[in-house]
């Protein structure tokens, strides 16, 4: 007993001394440094750091850094960070008196047709689809097939993306987009005959034109579907081979239809400044789907500048094609899926409203896959490393965990827009308008026509 009560008073001397200790020898090195800071030249002061990242940021002078390193062009994943207009100044009108909400137990209609003029169109329970994320290119088999289940169990659609054809994917599936990459493995009629849906890749929101595919990255199975060397740069085309000038496009898809069996072909492009005119093409061409991607849109891998100064933002986006097509007396038989910076379920909805059919998501049900298994990553490496496909740590995602976040993530946000829609008075989407939503600024109501939310007048003076 005087053993343990000696061995407790030695400990608290000890405790006592050393947080004395600790603490002065904090104090001491902090009044070391903020010395530093207070007395030396701003030539010579750390402060200068903080000063130039202030006036352009951490991720600039990380890529400035990147591209010192080797003379390359550098590769950003996940599209730009560059704050752009997007739905937060549109807010939905609320059904309370002159029209009444729906009770919870009013069903919703959440179902969508995606071209519905083809002899086989693709039809999905919810207007939530997983975007085009290649394997190989992007995603690994375990991602690939993880993505492919949860939207098997949810009723809607994956994308391939512009990796390979991967057989397990398909098996792994319920309804598949095949999509038509500017790659010599693009037009695989394996995967033609496999999908529902074909998807024309011509441009998406972070990424445009040729890219080089190294074959460091792609070794293994994704090389060997592709067909390329294991030691040579693969570099994309331009645009989908076959295709010279614009006026080669209505041939193209005609041929493509024979190919299609009655399946939808969509279109996918990048939303420019120029969005009507390549609208224009798409309708000759006679597309039955066409995907819009904003500059909010990500991508594996892409130039800096491509991600931060080509495109125009997803609201815009969606705003002048819908006006388009119901100028040009097509949007009854042609479907608008948009993509780029969706990522809550008041976005998805108000897309809706403004004319969208469906929203591809990429970023969602990427970090959904990760869910409750950022342990085995964290915090030596980003949390991607877990689905990239060049990665060494690819194979300690769990495919039936990693399953059912992305099925949960996709399931609760349907869930919200469904309370969203009653919230209206509506009992489906397609009862959805512009009437049900009201803009916060000048700017927002000029854009996409809504009403303003207050009635501004110029001022007399």
């Amino acid at each position: 007993m005087g053993a343990l009560t000696a061995g407790v008073i030695i400990l608290c001397v000890f405790f006592f001394v050393g947080k004395r200790l600790f603490r002065t020898v904090v104090q001491r090195l902090f009044g070391l440094v903020i010395g530093r800071l207070l007395q030396d030249k701003y030539h010579e002061n750390l402060m200068e750091l903080w000063s130039a990242v202030r006036r352009t940021s951490v991720q600039t002078i990380l890529e400035i850094g990147l591209r010192a390193e080797e003379g390359k062009l550098i590769q950003r994943p996940l599209g730009s960070a560059k704050p752009l207009p997007h739905y937060d100044t549109l807010m939905f009108v609320a059904a309370q008196m002159a029209r009444l909400p729906k009770e919870a137990n009013v069903p919703i209609d959440m179902k969508v047709t995606l071209g519905a003029k083809a002899e086989k169109p693709l039809q999905i329970e919810i207007p939530l689809m997983i975007s085009g994320m290649g394997f190989g290119v992007g995603l690994s088999e375990e991602a690939k097939r993880a993505l492919a289940r949860a939207a098997k169990q949810l009723g809607t659609a994956t994308n391939s993306g512009e990796g390979p054809f991967l057989q397990v994917e398909r098996e792994e599936a319920g309804k598949f987009i095949w999509q038509i990459s500017r790659t010599t493995w693009g037009h695989s009629p394996q995967g033609i005959a496999a999908a529902d849906m074909l998807e024309v890749q011509m441009g998406q929101g972070a990424r445009m034109g040729p890219f080089t595919i190294e074959p460091i990255a792609v070794k293994g199975k994704a090389q060997k579907l592709m067909g390329i060397s294991p030691v040579e740069s693969v570099v994309t085309t331009a645009v989908i081979p076959g295709i010279s000038t614009p006026w080669d496009w209505p041939k193209y898809v005609t041929d493509l239809r024979t190919e299609a069996a009655g399946k939808p072909i969509a279109i996918k492009i990048m939303a420019t400044g120029g969005l009507e005119r390549d609208l224009a093409v798409c309708l000759e061409a006679d597309f039955d789907v066409i995907v819009l991607d904003g500059a909010q849109g990500g991508a594996s891998g892409a130039s800096p500048l491509i991600c931060d100064d080509l495109g125009i933002p997803s609201l815009l986006a969606l705003v002048r094609a819908e006006r388009f097509l119901r100028e040009q007396g097509a949007r009854k038989d042609v479907s608008l899926v948009v993509a780029g910076g969706y990522a809550t379920p008041g976005e998805c909805l108000k897309a809706i409203a403004l004319g969208a059919d469906a929203i591809y998501l990429g970023t969602v049900p990427l970090f959904a896959l990760v869910h409750r298994q950022i342990q085995k990553i964290l915090p030596w490496e980003p949390l991607t490393q877990l689905v990239w496909y060049d990665s060494p740590y690819k194979q300690r995602l769990d495919i039936a965990l990693a399953s059912k976040s992305v099925v949960n993530v996709l399931k609760s946000m349907a869930m919200e827009m469904e309370e969203g829609v009653r919230a209206l008075g509506k009992t489906g989407l397609s009862e959805l308008g512009p009437n049900d939503l009201v803009a916060l600024d000048e700017w927002t109501a000029q854009v996409t026509g809504v009403k303003r939310a207050y009635p501004w007048q110029e001022s007399p003076f």
